[in-house]
């Protein structure tokens, strides 16, 4: 019963504050449709072309601005009508990276994004991690953690940037050091598939990994084409050898 009461009360809380936030888009929304009519009214009376370009400008920027207040009013709305209903949350898996000498950035691709709130967008930094939450986009939250970054980040003065389908993280380096990938794991990854270049091994050594390697990989037809050109190599080897005595 004692838990029962406590649902409730969360529950109640969290409807109220559905309640206020529809409210206050609803006020942004009047001022808003105030502005686009006073501006309506001057742009009648504007006169000169210069000035009747400036004011149809703005007047678009407020229609946008309307538009975006309208579908935001109307999704939380649909919140409000079924509050208990889940969200679900999926994973991001599909991005692009690049870096700069301070920042490495990490581009999300979401769809109208920029139309949500913007404290739906939430993002924490460790030194070697982040995460990203993106909450009630397209009826479901959208989530992206990365651990083991390749360096540590100032995580005090890393962020997120909201732009149009996109949100873009900005991870501050700590150092200007070129990162050749984004975690440990694919460094590590990298490094396995990479042949031994140490000082003192042979020089011939790193070709007979690749050909190993190729012919571990290979279908048969690339296996008895191994066989065959390295039987033939060894044949030559004998010859020349035999030809010296």
């Amino acid at each position: 019963m004692i838990e029962l009461h406590r649902r409730h009360h969360r529950w109640t809380n969290t409807t109220k504050r559905q309640i206020r936030r529809i409210m206050d888009v609803t006020e942004q929304m009047k001022q808003l449709e105030a502005d686009l009519q006073e501006l309506g009214s001057l742009l009648e009376k504007a006169e000169r072309k210069r000035v009747q370009d400036v004011l149809k400008q703005e007047q678009k920027k407020l229609e946008k601005e309307i538009a975006a207040k309208r579908q935001q009013k109307e999704q939380q709305a649909r919140r409000e009508a079924d509050p208990m209903k889940a969200t679900y949350t999926v994973k991001i898996t599909n991005y692009a990276w690049d870096q700069s000498e301070k920042f490495v950035k990490i581009y999300l691709t979401l769809k109208d994004v920029q139309k949500i709130p913007c404290e739906n967008v939430e993002a924490s930094f460790t030194e070697r991690s982040f995460s990203v939450l993106v909450k009630d986009l397209d009826g479901k939250n959208h989530q992206m953690t990365v651990l083991n970054l390749l360096y540590p980040i100032d995580e005090k003065n890393s962020c997120t940037k909201i732009k149009s389908d996109m949100v873009v993280i900005m991870c501050k380096k700590q150092t200007t050091t070129k990162w050749e990938c984004l975690t440990k794991v694919e460094k590590a990854s990298k490094d396995k598939d990479q042949p031994s270049t140490e000082d003192n091994a042979d020089p011939s050594d790193g070709l007979m990994n690749m050909l190993k390697k190729i012919y571990s990989d290979g279908d048969d037809d690339m296996k008895r084409t191994i066989n065959k050109a390295w039987s033939e190599s060894q044949e030559k080897k004998i010859r020349g050898e035999e030809g010296m005595m």
